[in-house]
């Protein structure tokens, strides 16, 4: 397991030789409630992610939204670029960005750039979106979020095979445009989601999923299946919601307010359907017990992140928040070093 080959039985028949990554997850929000100088917190978080580095981390994922108080990260692109002139071999990733309201073409400069810059280490992930001020602003309709997702996927596939795009769709038209420079490793495409649909266009048209807190997983596999999907198109990426520390129970009481400000601002924005239709938590426990969080120490981190990998041979990465929204560095750092000592060397005899 971990960085090393392990062989197992998939669900498809077939078995496989699977590397798995351990990575981060970064948003880089800055809540008003907890706010420090956006110059020095961002500082400290590329130090976070270079430390995450040596201690063995080998991803890391930014997200997206715009138009947040918090500052959630709005130019994972450019904060992208940061990270690859602090790190050497850690590969960088999106999960994800909120693919109908770009550009394609301007994704696809961008994109190329990063995988330039980086020496091939960047991954694209991308997702549907769901978040109506940002579809308004972008001049976008909610409605129209399959054909833009589908047709921005295949657009980015021809612009990084260096050959006329040449594509006309239900809203995209582009002729006889090349994009330039083109990436020696063009970015491997994969699509998150948590929907139906989301998990079987991943299974369909990208090269790996990204799923949320594990839900998902059984879908995906029967969506391969369905799609005949090429083995080497099969990854999942895994985000992991765990709190992890040598006492989680009061670890999750001493973080529990920032947890519950990241659940309830997911949930108001719509991410776990409509907010008219979802509930806020109204204490850190409830959101604790009723999230996609759960509370490990490293011997239960170790058995429920085996028993995952075992279970499915397709997973390609683990990633784990770096911290919590308005938590310190320092605090999030804390929970790293942890799960760098006490939990990935199990994982990866």
């Amino acid at each position: 397991m971990g960085n090393g080959p392990m062989a197992a039985k998939c669900k498809r028949g077939e078995t496989v030789s699977n590397s798995v990554n351990f990575g981060i997850w970064a948003d880089f929000r800055n809540p008003t409630q907890w706010v420090v100088p956006f110059e020095s917190f961002y500082e400290a978080s590329l130090d976070q992610i270079a430390l995450a580095e040596d201690l063995g981390f080998s991803s890391v994922w930014l997200t997206e939204h715009h138009y947040c108080d918090d500052g959630y990260t709005p130019s994972p692109f450019v904060i992208g670029g940061a990270i690859a002139s602090r790190t050497k071999s850690m590969r960088i990733g999106t999960n994800l960005i909120i693919l109908p309201i770009h550009d394609p073409l301007r994704v696809a400069e961008d994109a190329a750039t990063l995988s330039i810059l980086s020496g091939g280490r960047f991954d694209l992930g991308v997702g549907i979106g769901y978040r109506q001020l940002e579809f308004d602003q972008a001049g976008r309709s909610l409605s129209h979020r399959p054909s833009l997702i589908e047709e921005s996927i295949e657009i980015l596939r021809r612009a990084w095979r260096g050959e006329a795009i040449n594509f006309s769709g239900k809203r995209f038209d582009i002729g006889d445009l090349r994009i330039t420079p083109v990436p020696e490793n063009p970015p491997r495409i994969f699509v998150g989601g948590m929907a139906s649909p989301a998990i079987q266009r991943a299974a369909r048209i990208a090269d790996g999923f990204l799923s949320t807190g594990g839900i998902g997983h059984d879908d995906y596999i029967a969506a391969l299946d369905s799609e005949n999907t090429p083995e080497e198109r099969t990854g999942i990426y895994a985000g992991c919601w765990a709190i992890i520390a040598e006492d989680p129970e009061a670890e999750a009481a001493r973080i529990g307010e920032h947890v519950l400000y990241q659940t309830n601002e997911y949930i108001s924005w719509g991410a776990f359907g409509p907010p008219e239709e979802t509930p806020l938590f109204e204490t850190p426990a409830a959101a604790i017990e009723g999230g996609l969080y759960e509370l490990w120490d490293a011997n239960m981190a170790i058995e429920r992140l085996r028993g995952m990998i075992d279970t499915y041979p397709q997973i390609r990465d683990i990633h784990f928040w770096s911290r919590f929204p308005g938590e310190t560095v320092e605090s999030g750092t804390t929970r790293l070093r942890y799960i760098a000592e006490k939990v990935l060397p199990a994982l990866r005899d």
